[in-house]
């Protein structure tokens, strides 16, 4: 049985030719039974799954799922609401979103799974760039395994045009050390959300990014 009916990314079409508060609200018990229960449904049971590979996740969906309200104080697209559902979960929830773990998104362009360490820190990003000069194997051996590169191919990320001194040198070798953020990402057409098969594919997505997850909460932690 399918997790989501085709009105699921019927209803954000139709809201992306009426992105406004008097259509949202005479459309909100469409919004609750189409979108929001069975995508809570879906966080919820994708949260027990993956908690039972890994023990640092705790969270409940609502630590997870994004509002679907967008924060428009500095965008110069003041239309209210976002054209998906979204959520991330990580032992942070949707409260970090450095923390690793896997950001998932559905809506009529596509369904998206992305992982990895996504705008950490200063001191994370240190810490990270140091494990790569120590354990740039390690990393290579992640990022080099079948799953990972038949999902996901590499690591992405903006780079730093200027390094700290310290780092100019193995970036030459390991070009990753330029990275500010290291993250990855797979974007599958937008009728897979009506697939039975959904939970399976999301799954198959997150234990091929674990490794990589795995590598990034280490390093982070120095």
């Amino acid at each position: 049985m399918a997790w989501f009916t085709a009105d699921f990314n019927r209803f954000f079409k139709d809201l992306a030719k009426n992105n406004h508060k008097e259509w949202f609200d005479a459309n909100r018990k469409r919004y609750e039974t189409s979108v929001k229960a069975p995508f809570a449904a879906f966080t919820e049971e994708a949260i027990a799954r993956i908690a039972k590979h890994d023990k640092r996740i705790a969270i409940q969906a609502k630590d997870a799922i994004f509002r679907i309200n967008k924060d428009i104080r500095f965008s110069k697209d003041k239309t209210p609401y976002k054209l998906e559902a979204s959520a991330i979960i990580s032992s942070a929830g949707r409260k970090d979103h450095s923390d690793p773990g896997i950001y998932f998104a559905f809506g009529p362009e596509s369904v998206k799974f992305y992982g990895g360490c996504y705008m950490p820190d200063k001191d994370r990003l240190h810490r990270i760039r140091e494990a790569i000069m120590k354990d740039g194997k390690g990393l290579a051996k992640v990022t080099g395994a079948k799953a990972f590169a038949s999902h996901f191919g590499s690591i992405q990320g903006e780079a730093n045009k200027i390094l700290p001194a310290e780092f100019k040198a193995a970036a030459v070798k390991q070009p990753l050390i330029a990275n500010k953020q290291f993250y990855v990402g797979a974007e599958l057409p937008a009728k897979l959300v009506e697939d039975p098969k959904l939970m399976e594919v999301f799954m198959n997505h997150w234990l091929a990014m674990r490794p990589l997850n795995v590598w990034l909460v280490k390093a982070m932690k120095g």
